[in-house]
């Protein structure tokens, strides 16, 4: 029992020998568990990083060796920064297993792209075509037409990109559309040619191909068997006329508006001009529509709009129903145009014309005083000078509401009938009918009745405009050419298509006046793509 006390308390006294001895034993335990953890360490890191150490200790101060580090590094980046540029997507489908790249990896590259994509839409290219020399201002433009996405361009001489430092710049999804001013040389007239037999480029579209096409002028739908009269292109002499060009076009026509003002053949042109700029838009976002005097064709894509409005004479007459107006005894307001002419403020570009409608009687009635209060007494005017008249007041509307810096104004000049055949020395022939080819080598000079005296109205009238500017384009003459060109029997009277029985008497039913489509006016437009692409730029 003593003996276990003494043990027992031998424990919690212990002698200063025995606590020297514990304090030694622990401070030489801990001393090894540390180098041995300190050592484990080292061993790890060196079976770790063996590679690394050993690169480190082969060039330990080499700057060489660093810049080509950094400089693959940087190559790198590049690369999977272009990848990332030419497939959006590509993030979304990297194979299981590979770290997405960083973010760094795309905003060290994005800067150096989009300055230079600035640069590039900044630069002028010049160039030279058939046309002759032009400038294209390079802008980047929406979705790609009809649906159709732009793929990604291929990489080509990606070993001189790498040593120049200088990558092309891609534009992914996009359609790259080129503003183009397209070159009239100065001083050329485009007006004074030859018709040429084109059967490659000719027509610019194709009748099936626009929807919006009335019955009135679809002369091969309506019958005719030869289409010869669509495949003439007219050639100027001293240069060449731009070809119509629907994207150049409606990028001019972008979020603006073009107005044709005038008759029936106004309208007809009109019409060309709607199939000539449709074939540039989506499908599906085209309207048109119709409403009383104003018909209105939009490009949705482009918030563009190709208007006609009805206003046979420009002024006030008792012909201005744009349905119920074949009226024999026509009467004009020749001073009064403010009711049609402010349908027309605001537009940017004006086409007027009024020639047809003043051609059945050798005098014009000229009404004494309104047809507001009811006035019904006339006087009959010589018809050249009833046609100053209006053109006069015409020409003071468009000085005072007009602002030439946002629009442009333009006039036809007379569109030609072909009632005699033996003005083209064809005394078998009836009317226009079944004329398949243009006047050619004709001897003596051609005349179709047509009244240049108003031409010449009109001529001296646009010439004295200054504040206002107006292109006079002057298509009389080539078109007093195309006897071959008219929609004849092939079209309506009345707003139904003519019978057989009345397609075989073209002496009474053939339309001489008006012209199928494709055909004739798309070279009228063409006049007028010509000089509104060759304009500076508005905004």
């Amino acid at each position: 029992m003593l003996f276990a006390r003494r043990k027992s308390s031998s424990i919690f006294t212990p002698e200063p020998f025995m606590m020297k001895q514990a304090a030694f034993n622990g401070r030489k335990n801990g001393n090894l568990s540390i180098f041995v953890v300190v050592f484990s360490v080292f061993l790890f890191a060196l079976f770790m990083y063996n590679e690394d150490v050993k690169s480190i200790a082969e060039f330990p101060f080499s700057s060489r060796s660093r810049a080509k580090s950094q400089e693959v590094v940087s190559h790198q980046q590049q690369d999977l920064s272009s990848t990332q540029q030419e497939d959006p997507q590509a993030e979304n489908h990297q194979p299981s297993g590979q770290p997405k790249s960083t973010e760094r990896s795309t905003t060290e590259v994005e800067p150096r792209r989009q300055d230079e994509l600035e640069k590039s839409r900044r630069t002028k290219v010049v160039f030279e075509d058939e046309n002759g020399p032009g400038i294209r201002l390079p802008v980047i433009k929406q979705e790609a037409r009809e649906g159709r996405v732009a793929q990604p361009e291929p990489k080509e001489k990606a070993k001189d990109e790498e040593r120049s430092g200088e990558a092309e710049v891609k534009e992914d999804r996009t359609v790259v559309l080129e503003r183009t001013v397209v070159s009239v040389p100065e001083g050329c007239d485009l007006f004074t040619g030859q018709w040429v037999y084109d059967n490659v480029t000719s027509p610019i579209y194709k009748e099936h191909e626009c929807e919006f096409l009335t019955e009135q002028v679809t002369c091969m739908r309506n019958g005719r068997k030869d289409d010869t009269h669509q495949k003439w292109r007219w050639q100027p002499r001293d240069c060449n006329l731009p070809r119509f060009d629907a994207r150049i076009f409606l990028e001019r026509l972008r979020g603006k508006r073009l107005m044709f003002v005038g008759d029936s053949l106004n309208r007809n042109q009109w019409e060309s001009m709607v199939c000539l700029a449709q074939s540039g838009g989506i499908p599906g976002k085209k309207t048109l529509v119709k409403n009383g005097s104003l018909n209105v064709f939009r490009v949705e894509e482009y918030d563009a709009a190709v208007e006609f409005y009805w206003a046979p004479f420009l002024v006030e007459s008792n012909s201005d129903d744009p349905n119920l107006h074949s009226i024999q005894n026509r009467i004009i307001m020749p001073e009064s145009i403010n009711k049609h002419g402010k349908n027309w403020k605001g537009v940017d570009y004006l086409i007027f014309n009024t020639y047809i409608w003043w051609m059945n009687t050798f005098n014009m009635k000229v009404l004494r005083g309104s047809f507001d209060e009811g006035a019904t007494e006339y006087d009959e005017v010589d018809r050249p000078k009833a046609y100053r008249r209006v053109l006069k007041t015409w020409a003071k509307w468009v000085e005072k509401n007009v602002d030439p810096q946002r629009t442009m104004v333009f006039f036809m000049s007379m569109s030609p009938n072909h009632i005699k055949s033996e003005e083209w020395d064809n005394p078998n022939g009836i009317k226009c009918a079944q004329e398949t080819q243009p006047v050619t080598n004709l001897p003596h000079a051609l005349d179709v009745g047509t009244d240049w005296r108003l031409f010449d109205v009109a001529t001296n009238v646009t010439r004295s405009m200054r504040k206002v500017p107006v292109w006079f384009l002057s298509i009389t003459a080539l078109s007093e050419l195309r006897k071959d060109a008219h929609t004849s029997v092939h079209t309506l009277r009345q707003g139904k298509l003519l019978t057989p029985e009345q397609q075989a008497d073209p002496a009474t039913y053939a339309d001489c006046i008006h012209w199928c489509l494709p055909g004739l006016p798309d070279i009228w437009n063409e006049f007028l793509y010509a000089r509104i692409a060759s304009s500076p730029w508005r905004i």
